[in-house]
């Protein structure tokens, strides 16, 4: 038998490994500040709470910013404590069963479901600013009385609702002194898992590209408070199938650029929450991403901002409600749901996205659509002296 010199065993250890590393780098990356970010979540590793949308660090930047009275922050949290959502005396109004009717016929606990969902995360999001317990407890009892009603739940729009309730659900579970008892949590668990989930899972031919994304979003959100690997790993794998198909290239053109600048408002909110919530979880889904965002948002902003629309582009008109050479009035503002795709290419990567930065900054602090996008500029714009993420 040959016998092989220290040297060459050294060479042969350092090959071996270079093996695994290679693999490891193909799959993971640095950010920066820090922290490893990887394509997928592995089998074993735990979920990050509270993880969904917002994470500990952007909750305990709000507190302090609004204590501080900084802005925009304190006139954001200003605003949503004044809202409807805010108020000590909001009354949920939980279904059994929601039905969302596609064709304009009146639905069944649509909006109330949309709105006490909204209701629940903003109070959850008041408690963590304020501390009072009176928030905690009014999120718990729109909370408890959905999953202790709520049976079934149509296909049709059950994303808007359920990614909200996970977001608000996630606060509440996670944040010291809510006090949600654990049989309550686990009825909430039940609720998400079995009438939710499915919903928001099922593929609908003809389904919207940005309805999808919406989908997903619930969907994501959904699997981060359940801690569920199968349903999170299904989530990313849709959103990589949908995202190259619902933006067209790196032109900023969208699936929905014709039906209107709404509609592109939230198909670009539900990649960018999507995106959130797994980079919460360590997975970077925005460098897939960040070139398309940034030109869909760059193009549509402009075009909210007045620029002419080729006479090539939708027949020279966006949502139908314009001329040719102007941009239509039927959906013609994409809403309040940019701030948290600016964050990360901004905030976090160091870019600039001049137009879509112009149109935020001056119509802060955004709301909420009424649908699932709510407060962000309270949670998503940068903190003061962040370092951008490299």
């Amino acid at each position: 038998m040959k016998r092989v010199g220290p040297a060459r065993r050294r060479r042969r250890a350092a090959a071996l490994l270079a093996v695994p590393l290679a693999a490891a780098l193909v799959v993971s990356c640095g950010t920066g500040d820090g922290r490893t970010m990887a394509r997928a979540l592995p089998a074993d590793a735990d979920f990050t709470h509270p993880g969904v949308l917002v994470g500990k660090d952007q909750l305990t930047a709000v507190r302090k910013n609004v204590t501080a009275g900084k802005q925009p922050w304190l006139k954001a949290y200003l605003d949503m404590r004044d809202s409807k959502y805010g108020s000590y005396k909001y009354r949920p109004e939980p279904h059994e069963t929601v039905i969302c009717p596609a064709d304009g016929r009146p639905g069944h606990g649509c909006a109330e479901e949309r709105a006490d969902a909204i209701a629940a995360y903003t109070q959850a999001l008041l408690f963590t600013v304020t501390g009072k317990r009176q928030h905690a407890v009014k999120a718990r009892e729109i909370l408890d009385a959905w999953s202790g009603r709520l049976k079934g739940h149509g296909i049709q729009d059950a994303g808007w609702a359920a990614s909200t309730w996970a977001r608000a659900a996630e606060i509440v579970r996670h944040t010291p002194g809510a006090d949600w008892p654990a049989e309550r949590v686990r009825r909430f668990e039940d609720m998400l898992r079995s009438v939710h989930l499915p919903a928001v899972g099922v593929k609908v031919p003809g389904r919207s590209g940005g309805q999808d994304l919406v989908m997903t979003d619930a969907a994501i959100s959904i699997a981060v408070f359940l801690d569920d690997h199968k349903a999170f790993d299904r989530a990313l794998e849709r959103f990589r199938a949908r995202v190259p198909v619902y933006f067209s290239g790196k032109n900023g053109v969208t699936q929905d650029t014709c039906r209107g600048l709404r509609e592109v408002g939230r198909g670009i909110a539900a990649t960018a929450h999507i995106a959130e919530t797994a980079w919460h979880q360590g997975v970077d889904l925005y460098d897939e991403v960040k070139d398309r965002l940034t030109a869909a948002l760059t193009l549509h902003a402009r075009r909210q901002a007045g620029e002419p629309v080729s006479a090539a582009s939708c027949g020279g008109r966006v949502g139908g409600g314009g001329k040719s050479g102007s941009v239509g009035q039927a959906g013609s503002r994409m809403g309040p749901g940019l701030e948290v795709a600016l964050h990360h290419l901004e905030d976090r990567l160091g870019g600039s996205v001049p137009a879509a930065h112009r149109l935020a900054a001056g119509s802060r602090p955004a709301g909420t659509d009424n649908l699932f996008v709510a407060w962000e500029t309270l949670t998503h714009v940068a903190k003061p002296g962040e370092k951008p993420a490299g």
